[in-house]
């Protein structure tokens, strides 16, 4: 599909809902607040922990987001980096909390985490009116956990994060775990058993190639039915149905009806078909895929001082050029010009 004129779309306005030239709907918006990380993550990071591109202040962050909400957004996702990290964080949460969808219903505002900063944050969040938080934790030993960060006494800081953010009503929380053979996919059986004694949703995700090095390789990937496969030799799993069409986890209960587990396969069961998410940068360039090439930089505009009217355009074009699917594993694919840490989760 061609992409129509700036001029052509000037007079897009709020009520517009995104749609990409697929006809899927796009109403999850993800949002990095910032590209630099406390952790130095194996599969993730090469070993540095400072940023790469700016930030932007947080009443910039509000305008832009506000835009995607005009279009239709009802899910926004704060990620990293390490978003905690972020001088404002509970102040940017209180700000999107009072916005209101096109049904005039408050956004459903979630916030990913690596957990370290948790502890004393959870309540706050809360009170500020997010909903939810997901925290990255690739492993529950302590030794392999603390080997994949990199950094010391790190397991039992988040793990006082998690019960922090349960207490506080920031739920379900999820645990994500990135699994990467050799690595920690000894973690899958002991993973089980910690979503049904935290009362947590843990989400196994396969691993992609995104991250800073060239670690990726198709051997390193834990595939979905294996991992069905290895945690119904402890306990039997039922597959639950999906709750939206766009949702990336498949959902399984264990047979008595206690805990829960999602495995997120991008790589050996593709979801790009259903996709309704596109990000923004921690610099304000929109991705419309997390293995895009190209980035459009909306801050850029909303700098040299287009109006709302005209940043709504340039959004509703851009969402037209989304990609049909990612092409891991083909021959000739290509690596995002961004590594994972700089685009947010």
């Amino acid at each position: 599909m061609a992409a129509a004129s700036l001029s052509a779309l000037s007079a897009v306005a709020p009520g517009s809902r995104l749609t990409d030239s697929y006809g899927r709907v796009i109403h999850d918006l993800r949002v990095s607040i910032t590209d630099r990380c406390n952790y130095k993550c194996i599969y993730c990071r090469t070993g540095e922990l400072g940023a790469q591109y700016p930030e932007l202040a947080i009443d910039e962050y509000l305008r832009l987001i506000g835009l995607f909400v005009d279009l239709g957004i009802t899910k926004v996702r704060l990620t990293g980096g390490e978003p905690l990290l972020r001088h404002g964080v509970v102040e940017l949460v209180e700000q999107l909390a009072r916005m209101r969808t096109l049904a005039g219903q408050p956004l459903d505002l979630a916030l990913t985490t690596n957990g370290h900063l948790l502890d004393s944050l959870a309540a706050p969040l809360k009170a500020a009116g997010l909903n939810r938080v997901t925290v990255s934790m690739d492993a529950v030993g302590a030794a392999t956990f603390e080997r994949i960060t990199r950094i010391e006494n790190s397991f039992h800081t988040v793990l006082g994060g998690i019960r922090a953010a349960r207490a506080a009503g920031l739920t379900p929380l999820k645990i994500n775990c990135v699994l990467l053979r050799g690595f920690n996919d000894d973690q899958i059986e002991d993973f089980a058993r910690f979503a049904r004694e935290e009362d947590v949703v843990v989400r196994f995700i396969e691993f992609m190639p995104l991250e800073e090095g060239r670690l990726w390789s198709p051997e390193i990937v834990v595939p979905l039915q294996e991992i069905v496969e290895r945690i119904s030799r402890v306990m039997a799993l039922i597959e639950l149905p999906a709750r939206e069409a766009s949702e990336t986890a498949r959902r399984y209960t264990f047979s008595d009806g206690v805990g829960e587990i999602g495995i997120i396969a991008p790589v050996s069961q593709a979801f790009c078909g259903a996709c309704s998410r596109v990000r923004l940068t921690s610099d304000g360039k929109i991705r419309t895929c997390l293995f895009s090439q190209v980035e459009h930089d909306l801050y850029g505009r909303m700098r040299a001082g287009m109006s709302d009217e005209e940043l709504r355009a340039y959004i509703f074009r851009t969402v037209q050029q989304k990609e049909a699917r990612h092409h891991i594993g083909e021959p000739g694919f290509l690596k995002p010009s961004r590594s994972m840490v700089h685009i947010g989760g």
